[in-house]
């Protein structure tokens, strides 16, 4: 198109501000789309995958704005003197999660290139990419968060919650016990217990499972699972955020969180928390509910997340194996193990579906 004069419309910006421009939009572009990649093929986070691909519409939108034209014009591959530059660390990436993390970073840099030149244009076109690379941060952490927590629980299947006993020697026996059988991880859950009584069996916890590969989880309450030095707290949905514990338990810390609605499980996720409760699946004896979601909610969570999910609410072992048919990672259960005689003939009981249950899987 030409002007009214017949002469080509002056360019929006000076030539190599628009080579700058054209290339870090596409660093950013191909960045997002190796993330995208990652979490959609070796993840396999449908969540996720969706979050990548609203970046990556916004990303197209604020290049958009951007004109076209202007940026190929300026488009010079040959005479570029950054492409024949390459360091040797550029060459390795030790696995999956080291390409992403490096797409990540791609991405990251490109769009603060786009957003202080994209100011010499005007002022808003800088702004809509500082927002960009904002969520871009915030997607860095649920992801790393995801692939850290995938490893990391691998084999953590057996979640079991326990009360706080009659006495100090019959929560700490009973601890010993289930530790012997093998359990995976066991919360500390008690709502009547005064601190001073929550901190010490926390410590009688964390004592019986620091020798062991069992991890310690407090419910509730992150100031007592630091002060017991457990693994990790769970968190219900209306305790602190997932931000605060971390901030207490520190970044090594498990921080769970306990959800009933797909909506709940995608915050969570987005929250940054390491895993995942879901339910109530079926009438529990130990909370009352006006309702129970059913396996429902733990297939459309498993279709949906990739994050350590754990279903929870009145799990038996006449029930275990239709709550693991899913596809849910692992199984959270209380009274059918907290208030039996033999807790650990049941987690026994337990461990046994959920081996053969795993070896079915990958036969």
């Amino acid at each position: 198109m030409r002007s009214p004069g017949g002469r080509p419309p002056a360019p929006s910006a000076p030539v190599e501000v628009l080579r700058l421009l054209d290339a870090a939009a596409n660093r950013a572009s191909e960045g997002l789309r190796v993330i995208e990649d990652f979490v959609r093929f070796t993840l396999d986070d449908r969540h996720l995958t969706h979050q990548c691909k609203q970046l990556r519409h916004a990303l197209d939108e604020a290049a958009g704005r951007l004109p076209l034209a202007d940026r190929y014009a300026s488009r010079d591959i040959r005479s570029d003197v950054g492409t024949g530059i390459s360091l040797e660390s550029e060459q390795r990436r030790t696995d999956a999660w080291d390409v992403c993390r490096a797409g990540f970073m791609r991405v990251e840099q490109a769009l603060r290139s786009l957003e202080e030149f994209a100011k010499t244009m005007e002022r808003a076109r800088g702004a809509d990419f500082e927002r960009l690379r904002y969520d871009v941060y915030a997607l860095e952490s649920a992801v790393g968060t995801t692939a850290r927590s995938v490893a990391r629980l691998a084999d953590v299947r057996l979640y079991v919650l326990v009360g706080a006993g009659a006495s100090p020697d019959a929560f700490a026996d009973k601890v010993q016990r289930l530790v012997e059988a093998g359990v995976h991880a066991i919360q500390l859950r008690d709502k009547k217990l005064d601190d001073r009584g929550l901190t010490e069996r926390a410590r009688l916890l964390c004592r019986a499972t620091r020798s062991a590969p069992t991890l310690a989880i407090i419910n509730d309450r992150a100031d007592i699972a630091r002060i017991a030095q457990a693994d990790g707290v769970q968190l219900g949905q209306t305790d602190v955020s997932v931000r605060d514990a971390r901030s207490v338990m520190g970044s090594h810390g498990i921080v769970g969180v306990s959800t009933h609605s797909l909506e709940e499980a995608d915050q969570a996720v987005m929250a940054g928390a390491d895993l995942i409760g879901v339910g109530p699946i079926y009438p529990s004896a130990t909370k009352a509910f006006a309702s129970y979601s059913g396996v429902a909610l733990l297939r459309a969570v498993r279709e949906r997340i990739r994050l350590p999910a754990f279903a929870i609410g009145g799990i038996h072992p006449d029930n275990a194996a239709e709550a693991l048919a899913t596809g849910v990672h692992g199984l959270a259960v209380g009274a059918a193990i907290d208030r039996h005689p033999q807790p650990q003939v049941v987690a026994r009981q337990l461990l046994q579906i959920i081996s053969e249950h795993r070896g079915r899987r990958h036969a």
